[in-house]
C-alpha cells in the first residue's frame, strides 16, 4: 500500500499547503543472478529498476486540479550504470485533470509503451520484453491528453513528442484500451517516435480465468526503405495458492532497433512466493537469443537468479 508520508527532504521542498496531498512511493527489487552472456559467465547483484517517487495534486476548483509526479530510478547495488550516481530520471510530469480529461507534459512512458499493461510478467527482469521488442520508450519533451473517467472502461491517449530539432519530424503516439477486472484489450501506434521514419503498431490482450492470467501481444515495426518486422509475446501466470505463483513467457521478433539484432527470442520461467501484500521472493530462468544484423553472428545469453521485490 502506498503511504501518504513526507520525509524531511520532501517536506523542505514543498509548500505547507501541499503537504497533505503528496504520496511517497517506490520499490526495491534486487536479485542475485548467474549471467552467462555470450560465453562469459559471472555472478552479479542486480537492481531491477528500483525506484522512489512522489506524486500528488492541488485542487484549483471543484472539478479541476493540478497533478504531478517525480519518479527516479535508484540502483541499490552500485549506482546508476555502475558509475556511482544515485538517481536516474523515470516518469516525471505536471498537468491538469478535470471532467474533460487529463493533459500533462514532461518525460514519461509513451501510450504505446504503457499499453503493455500487466502482460509482461517478467517486467524489469532479464526476461523483460524490452530485450526483444521495439517501442519500449520513455519519451522526453512529451505532451499527452487522456480521456476522462466518464468514458467508463474505455481509455484513450494521444501524445505529441517534439524532437526540438529543425528538419526532424516530431513524434506521435496514441492508444485506446478497454479495461475490466478480468479482461484488458488495447491497440496503440507510434509514428516517428523511436526515430524519424519508424512507425509501430501494437495490439495487447489479457484475460483472467480464475487463478490463471493469460496474456498476448503483437507488434509490427515499419522502417522506411526496409521490410516490416513483426513480433509477438505470450505469457501465463498461475496463482497456485494465495502465496505461490508460477509464470512463463515467450517472445520473439524479426528485428530489434537500438542496440539492434535480428530474429530475437526470449524464454523465461519463474516462481513467486508472496511474503506479504507488498513483498515477494522470486526465482527465474531467462534465455535471450539475438542474431547480429551485420555479421549474422548468433548470441546466446542465459540468466538464473533469485530476488526480493518490496513495494511501498
Amino acid at each position: 500500500m502506498k503511504k501518504a508520508l513526507l520525509p524531511v527532504a520532501v517536506a523542505a521542498l514543498l509548500p505547507l499547503s501541499a503537504m497533505a496531498d503528496v504520496t511517497v512511493y517506490g520499490k526495491a527489487n534486487v536479485s542475485l543472478q548467474n549471467a552467462d552472456e555470450n560465453g562469459d559467465s559471472k555472478v552479479e547483484l542486480v537492481s531491477n529498476a528500483s525506484r522512489i517517487g512522489i506524486k500528488g495534486d492541488e485542487a484549483i476548483t471543484d472539478g479541476l486540479k493540478v497533478i504531478y509526479q517525480f519518479e527516479y530510478q535508484t540502483e541499490v547495488d552500485d549506482g546508476v550504470g555502475g558509475n556511482g550516481q544515485t538517481f536516474g530520471q523515470r516518469n516525471i510530469y505536471v498537468g491538469l485533470q478535470g471532467s474533460a480529461g487529463t493533459i500533462m507534459a514532461g518525460h514519461f512512458d509513451t501510450p504505446l509503451k504503457a499499453a503493455q499493461e500487466k502482460v509482461d510478467v517478467f517486467n524489469d527482469l532479464e526476461g523483460d520484453l524490452v530485450h526483444v521488442f521495439n517501442g519500449e520508450i520513455r519519451a522526453s519533451n512529451i505532451v499527452q491528453y487522456t480521456t476522462p473517467k466518464s468514458f467508463g472502461p474505455f481509455v484513450g491517449n494521444i501524445a505529441y513528442i517534439t524532437k526540438e530539432t529543425d528538419g526532424v519530424d516530431n513524434g506521435v503516439s496514441a492508444s485506446i484500451g478497454y479495461s475490466a477486472s478480468d479482461l484488458y484489450l488495447a491497440v496503440a501506434m507510434d509514428r516517428d517516435v523511436l526515430a524519424e521514419g519508424v512507425d509501430m503498431v501494437r495490439v495487447v490482450g489479457r484475460v483472467n480465468l480464475g487463478a490463471v492470467q493469460l496474456g498476448a501481444m503483437y507488434e509490427n515495426t515499419d522502417i522506411d526503405g526496409l521490410d516490416d518486422g513483426d513480433g509477438f509475446l505470450v505469457s501465463a501466470l498461475w496463482n497456485l495458492t494465495d502465496t505461490w505463483a508460477v509464470k512463463a513467457q515467450y517472445a520473439e521478433s524479426d528485428y530489434k532497433i537500438a542496440p539492434g539484432g535480428l530474429d530475437n527470442e526470449s524464454l523465461s520461467l519463474g516462481v513467486d512466493y508472496k511474503l506479504s501484500q507488498n513483498a515477494v521472493v522470486y526465482g527465474y530462468y531467462s534465455a535471450v537469443e539475438t542474431q547480429d544484423g551485420a555479421s549474422a553472428s548468433l548470441r546466446d545469453d542465459d540468466y538464473v537468479g533469485i530476488g526480493l521485490d518490496l513495494k511501498f
